[in-house]
């Protein structure tokens, strides 16, 4: 566990999601969730209580949940698709591309417990080439929420958008790092840290460990500016390009597959707009099987490793 983590209260943000997706549906007739046999794990128990008529269980069968979502948002509901980020993406990507981007659908894409917070459960349901599916699909917004009020924030600007979009919903708990007020906007990042030396930039369950890492690097005399990226897509583009031209380095930090996602959105916009040393920190293969703390430590996504990129990108090995 991260520094951070022992010093604050953790989350499950699930609870967020299930809470604000309900209060949305109170004001809003409209809202309708939609899952494959997943009430439980997603939250959606006091939902299904309190709207019986607007929660539609398809059962085990992701490209129908898709596909169902697709005709509901067409036929004026703004459905929230909720099931487990690996089965989601995995088996409904067909449908995700066709039915819900390429037609232009306003349907929520919830993935549920992304990442490896199944961690014990083996690679089957880690989910950690979500990220790097999900990019690839044009007009999807990819959303990454890093805390509770964020997941709140997520689901709120979900709802609003009229957009297809696609959403993680964190399972292993967080800390809250979102200051009070912070703007969220669609291809905004925000900045947690400030720093000369480097940026650190990160996703989801890799924002306080970044803030962790922040701290050790300030004991070596390092600056290092910390911004939650958020929004994968749309990218906050002049973050990046204003992290490569004021500190020296950027390290990437997320819970998925180093191809493809936060790392290689980053380093493109690098690439083309002002070269810098990159070091992008992720998954690089299929995961072992073991509890999620284990398995981020295992690929060092934690405080230390972000630490030890640093140094190798400011040549301080």
């Amino acid at each position: 566990m991260t520094a951070l983590a022992e010093q604050a209260p953790t989350f499950d943000c699930r609870v967020d999601f299930g809470e604000e997706l309900a209060a949305l549906a109170r004001a809003d007739e409209r809202i309708v969730a939609v899952c494959n046999d997943s009430v439980g794990s997603s939250n959606l128990v006091k939902f299904r209580e309190e709207f019986p008529d607007r929660l539609i269980n398809v059962g085990i069968a992701e490209q129908d949940l898709v596909g169902v979502s697709a005709g509901l948002a067409n036929a004026g509901f703004i459905p929230f698709v909720s099931a487990a980020a690996p089965f989601l993406t995995g088996r409904a990507l067909e449908q995700i591309k066709a039915d819900v981007a390429y037609s232009d659908r306003h349907v929520v894409l919830c993935g549920q417990s992304p990442g490896m917070a199944y961690g014990e459960l083996g690679p089957t349901h880690h989910s950690i080439e979500d990220l790097s599916w999900m990019r690839a699909v044009p007009g999807l917004r990819i959303v990454v929420p890093a805390d509770p009020s964020q997941t709140r924030d997520a689901v709120r600007w979900a709802a609003a958008s009229g957009l297809p979009s696609y959403i993680r919903i964190p399972r292993f708990k967080v800390p809250a790092v979102t200051p009070a007020g912070a703007p969220f906007e669609a291809g905004r990042a925000t900045r947690l840290a400030e720093g000369d030396d480097l940026t650190v930039i990160a996703i989801g369950t890799m924002v306080s460990r970044a803030l962790d890492a922040a701290a050790l690097l300030r004991a070596e005399g390092l600056t290092a500016r910390v911004v939650n990226m958020t929004f994968v897509e749309p990218l906050d583009v002049a973050e990046v390009v204003a992290a490569a031209e004021q500190t020296g380095a950027i390290i990437t930090a997320e819970e998925g597959l180093l191809s493809g996602g936060l790392g290689a959105a980053v380093a493109k916009v690098v690439a083309e707009r002002h070269p810098v040393p990159v070091r992008m920190l992720g998954v690089p293969t299929f995961a072992p099987t073991g509890s999620t703390s284990f398995l981020l430590d295992h690929f060092g996504l934690n405080a230390e490793g972000i630490v030890k990129a640093a140094r190798e990108a400011l040549g301080r090995v």
